[in-house]
């Protein structure tokens, strides 16, 4: 790779960072335009030399610093079937949205398929300028996403529980185990002792909270957990779990699911194989969907209040990209709704 840099106090040419990158100028204009038939790997090349020379193809770096675009960025790494099936993400967006919209800003949606897709687009977006922030979900173990945006200087706020000790702003409700607790104390008292959990990917740190507690709180009770299965959030998955769990010759009686839709999926499976919920099995979800009330049995489930975490989402954003808007409250807890999807263990 050519070491040509450009000279202090002027904006580096597209003739430098070709130079730079060991490409043609052609080349990075396709980089940028997403057209050719670059590899992913030279164009990620391309963008990261861009990046670090401080050139944009549409103005200058001094003036992209300056500039508003008025759109904020909210990447979610899912297939496109599972967003579309989740109203998760109905909700999320309608809270982010609300908050956006009345002030003249847009919401800029990109899906992705993983954590590579989804580290380049957060630089591609920096380097065109596209957006003055972005909305994180799904906080990870060593996740590496908050470092990455302050390095592009994107302002950011990660959704998940209250943490003093991480590196960009936390937007959820905190007490999350105390909800876990709760769920578990719930069957408990129904009767039930064979108690499965139906989780997300492993490598979220939801996942890991959630399940950490779920098998305490079961240990604490002189049980242990009848089985915690991992989905990626599908209704697929949601389904084959299910089953899973239903042809075990001493079946579970409870199955906890880590999110309403998967529930849902799992009541619907339940009742294809010919039992009855709550009589034969019991459900609890998490989310509290609007779906959630109207489904037959209604849906127990943890209020996550989807919807006001987006708002506060935005709103805290909005702040950190410069506007006069005021933190918005959230509950210190996730709460309980029982509805009629849970009833005493049978026999």
């Amino acid at each position: 790779m050519s070491t040509t840099a450009a000279k202090p106090g002027r904006r580096p040419t597209i003739k430098e960072v070709a130079a730079a990158a060991g490409v043609s100028t052609a080349a990075v204009s396709q980089a940028f335009n997403d057209k050719g038939r670059l590899s992913e790997a030279t164009r990620q090349r391309i963008l990261d030399t861009a990046m670090e020379l401080g050139w944009s193809p549409s103005a200058s770096a001094a003036a992209l610093r300056s500039a508003r675009t008025r759109t904020l960025a909210l990447v979610v790494r899912r297939p496109t079937d599972v967003l579309g099936a989740d109203p998760h993400f109905s909700e999320l967006i309608t809270g982010i949205e609300g908050e956006l919209a009345p002030r003249g800003y847009g919401l800029l949606l990109h899906l992705v398929a993983g954590a590579q897709e989804e580290n380049a687009l957060y630089k591609r977006l920096a380097a065109e300028g596209r957006v003055d922030g972005a909305v994180l979900t799904d906080a990870r173990a060593d996740d590496p996403r908050p470092a990455l945006l302050a390095r592009l200087g994107l302002p950011a706020v990660l959704l998940g529980p209250p943490d003093r000790a991480a590196t960009v702003p936390r937007v959820g409700l905190g007490h999350q185990a105390a909800a876990v607790e709760e769920v578990v104390r719930h069957l408990l008292g129904l009767g039930h002792r064979r108690i499965a959990y139906v989780a997300g990917p492993a490598d979220l740190k939801h996942t890991r909270l959630r399940g950490g507690v779920f098998e305490t709180a079961l240990r604490q009770a002189g049980l242990r957990p009848y089985a915690v299965l991992h989905t990626d959030f599908t209704e697929v998955s949601a389904v084959a779990a299910t089953q899973a769990l239903l042809d075990a010759a001493d079946r579970a009686t409870a199955i906890v699911y880590a999110n309403d839709s998967m529930a849902m999926c799992g009541i619907g499976a339940a009742q294809r194989a010919g039992l009855r919920v709550p009589d034969d099995l019991s459900v609890v979800g998490y989310d509290n969907l609007t779906l959630g009330r109207w489904l037959h049995p209604r849906l127990t489930t943890v209020d996550q209040q989807v919807r006001r975490v987006g708002a506060a989402a935005a709103r805290l954003l909005l702040a950190r990209c410069g506007e006069d808007v005021e933190e918005a409250a959230l509950d210190d807890r996730p709460r309980l709704v029982i509805r009629e999807s849970t009833g005493p263990a049978p026999g």
